[in-house]
């Protein structure tokens, strides 16, 4: 994962996480998005939402509450 975007989405209530996740994915083909969010709420919403346009999805709790969303493709 050379090219990896990222997004943070800490702070931010939902729907602005998973529009922000939407927004990043929307025109790659392949490749891999970081999504930072801080509820769990947020992350399952953006786990949800990617995994339906077809994106895996793997959530991993961080220092501080951050939880980071690594979307690939």
């Amino acid at each position: 994962m050379s090219d990896v975007k990222t997004v943070d989405a800490r702070g931010l209530s939902c729907p602005q996480p998973v529009l922000l996740a939407q927004a990043a994915i929307k025109n790659m083909e392949k490749g891999a998005v970081r999504v930072l969010v801080d509820s769990e709420t947020a992350r399952d919403n953006v786990t949800r939402i990617a995994q339906k346009a077809g994106w895996s999805a793997e959530a991993q709790e961080q220092p501080g509450g951050v939880i980071q969303i690594t979307l690939t493709r």
